[in-house]
């Protein structure tokens, strides 16, 4: 029971930090919602079932601090350039700012941290890792996006998202690399509007979800735990397979829609190297959620029912079939909205 209040405080907290940070109307609040955000996260990524979350929590700890000092540092330089006796290069804060936020999110190049601490972590906190804490810093580089800056961060984070992935056994570093190769998307969209990364996120947010919720209910960490997987439920393998693909951004499935803004936009504006690179890093990183797809379907595969749902939780069948009915009937209903409004 004390354990049930305890996630319940650090998860209002989370919660507050980040809406401080989105609601602050300077560089230090927008820290301080930081702070807090981080010291909330810390204590919920304690498991006593789990070894590895003492280390975890103390590399998430450590490198956030990092970030954190660096955020700090930049917000100092800013409030000095103010200053007219200090010579300090205008975009200089801006760059430390935007470092700082890479770092916190596990953006490529600084992403080192990032598979290996998901690693250590409950599906759940994965989740909340690999979406709600990206929130804060993303809305903080809106308020001060430069191309210069960033376009680095979006080619590592896209060869980076797409190469790493291709390697990897563990179906929680293939969600983390998967994550840091939507990353360049994002910031990408970002370049449009902040209407156009906030769609694409929310798009990330609900496929990672299902995904999430399918790996999460039948206890899967590694890509040979899914040979046997499913084995008496095609609805199940279907669903799975859907979604998977709608995340990898194949169409016409929903996960296509915000990746089709992001490419129509760098169309118009001539980008043709860095649409030639998304789509590229996306065709590899469908190929290693199309591995995981093979490990279910076609390997130790035995003759199935579409009917057979006894084993299973009658809510799982229920948000699985919702996720997959999206992900199939989502892309067709938005793109004639689209073209019709």
């Amino acid at each position: 029971m004390f354990n049930n209040y305890s996630k319940i405080l650090f998860l209002s907290t989370l919660v507050t930090g980040t809406l401080i940070t989105l609601s602050s109307t300077s560089w230090i609040s927008a820290w301080m919602g930081l702070e807090i955000n981080l010291l909330s996260f810390i204590p919920l990524m304690n498991n006593s079932n789990n070894l590895m979350s003492a280390e975890t929590a103390l590399k998430y700890f450590l490198t956030q601090a990092i970030a954190s000092s660096i955020f700090f540092l930049a917000t100092i330089l800013s409030a000095m350039k103010m200053n007219p006796a200090i010579d300090l290069h205008y975009h200089f804060p801006n760059l430390l700012i935007s470092v700082s936020l890479m770092i916190k999110m596990g953006a490529a190049p600084f992403h080192f941290w990032f598979p290996n601490i998901i690693e250590g972590l409950t599906w759940t906190n994965s989740l909340i890792l690999m979406i709600w804490q990206k929130i804060a810093p993303l809305i903080l580089i809106s308020y001060i996006f430069n191309m210069n800056f960033l376009i680095y961060f979006i080619i590592t984070s896209a060869l980076v998202g797409a190469l790493g992935g291709l390697n990897q056994t563990s179906l929680r570093k293939l969600m983390a690399f998967s994550s840091i190769n939507h990353m360049s998307w994002m910031l990408m969209a970002m370049q449009e509007s902040n209407k156009s990364w906030m769609i694409y996120f929310l798009f990330y947010s609900f496929l990672s979800t299902a995904v999430i919720l399918l790996f999460n209910y039948f206890k899967l960490s590694q890509l040979n735990q899914l040979f046997s997987m499913f084995s008496n439920s095609n609805i199940l393998k279907f669903s799975f397979f859907i979604n998977l693909l709608s995340m990898g951004g194949l169409p016409p499935f929903f996960g296509f829609f915000p990746k089709w803004m992001v490419i129509q936009n760098l169309l118009l504006t001539h980008q043709m190297f860095m649409t030639f690179l998304l789509i590229s890093s996306s065709l590899i990183t469908l190929f290693f959620y199309l591995r995981i797809c093979y490990s279910a379907f076609m390997i130790g595969t035995t003759e199935m029912n579409w009917n057979y749902f006894s084993q299973f939780n009658k809510t799982l069948i229920n948000y699985t079939t919702l996720f997959t009915f999206t992900s199939i009937m989502g892309m067709p209903l938005i793109t004639l909205i689209y073209i019709y409004l």
